[in-house]
């Protein structure tokens, strides 16, 4: 059976980068994933949400922005083209994982599944127009927005690993408390879809539809949840000073308190203040650092050394013996 060979392969045969030149195409895609959720809520700040009246083109007899649109046009039609230089970060980062030797399935395929993700929320993105910014069609392109960045900080890391299983570098109920950490603040961001969607930017002037409750309600929840994610990040912090764990995992903790704090004190400000738009960007960009800092905390909590599935040569060798965990 011949093998039908493609562009990447191809190039994969006559190219082996570095790590450090794949850790950099990586974090390439890190960098747009966040981006690309700054300049949506920008798209939704400034009421360009309906800016382009169709998908995918950007109006029934053109596939540009018009004259007649103006800058709520321009503004939507040029967060349509920033996802083509999203797609071209993540393709990089797959030539580049593809390419490495030797090769990596399991990376690869984290790498792929970004392409994957970016192609479905492109499909999300068009039904939200089509929808009318439905608020819960926005909330899911918001959220699998935030998927994107996850499995693009989980690549960048796994990188600069062996693809051995998995050594814990913390005792159990720690772990565990970093995977606490990491569901309440998938919680804390879902809820954070429940304030804006029912808030006073709905992404267009037009009669958008809202959520079906008070954003001020959903806001005082919102704060609960943040305040839980707080709590449990200073469990963490003391934890990990108690059991002595390494310092790259101390400095993730501190890391994430030090988001934490910048995030609730915007958040506030911007409560307090009439929710401004600038202030309600930066909040968005804080949720994108939030969710890596969780990620990297959650990652750093185990370690990966070389691959030693293959089992040692001899009818009596054992394999190496390595204690449970549970992580990516």
């Amino acid at each position: 059976m011949v093998r039908v060979e493609t562009p990447i392969s191809l190039i994969a045969k006559r190219w082996t980068p570095s790590t450090q030149v794949v850790k950099r195409a990586a974090l390439s895609a890190v960098v747009m994933s966040v981006f690309i959720i700054i300049t949506g809520g920008a798209v939704r700040l400034t009421g360009s949400g309906l800016g382009c009246d169709t998908w995918p083109k950007c109006t029934d007899d053109s596939l540009f922005a018009t004259p007649e649109q103006g800058l709520h046009g321009a503004i939507e039609f040029g967060n349509r083209m920033l996802a083509y230089v999203l797609s071209a970060a993540v393709g990089w980062a797959i030539i580049a994982v593809s390419s490495m030797k030797p090769r990596r399935r399991k990376l690869t395929r984290l790498a792929w599944l970004q392409f994957w993700i970016v192609l479905g929320n492109a499909v999300l993105g068009g039904i939200t127009v089509w929808a009318g910014l439905n608020p819960w069609t926005v909330a899911g392109h918001f959220l699998l927005a935030n998927v994107l960045l996850a499995v693009a900080v989980i690549t960048w890391v796994r990188i600069g690993e062996g693809d051995g299983p998995p050594r814990p570098r913390a005792p159990l109920p720690v772990r565990r408390l970093s995977w606490a950490i990491l569901a309440t603040t998938v919680v804390l961001i879902v809820l954070g879809t429940s304030v804006t969607g029912s808030g006073k930017h709905a992404g267009d002037s037009s009669d958008v539809p809202r959520m079906p409750w008070d954003w001020s309600a959903a806001a005082h929840v919102h704060a609960i949840a943040a305040w839980v994610v707080c709590a449990l990040a200073i469990a963490m912090w003391l934890a990990l000073r108690v059991v002595d764990a390494p310092a790259d995992a101390r400095a993730r903790a501190r890391d994430l308190l030090l988001v934490l704090l910048a995030q609730g004190a915007i958040g506030y400000v911007q409560y307090f203040s009439d929710v401004p738009e600038i202030l309600v960007g930066i909040h968005m960009f804080g949720s994108a650092i939030l969710l890596i800092a969780v990620v990297r905390l959650v990652l750093s909590m185990r370690e990966r050394g070389d691959d030693t599935s293959t089992p040692l040569p001899g009818p009596s060798a054992e394999r190496p013996q390595t204690a449970p965990a549970t992580a990516v």
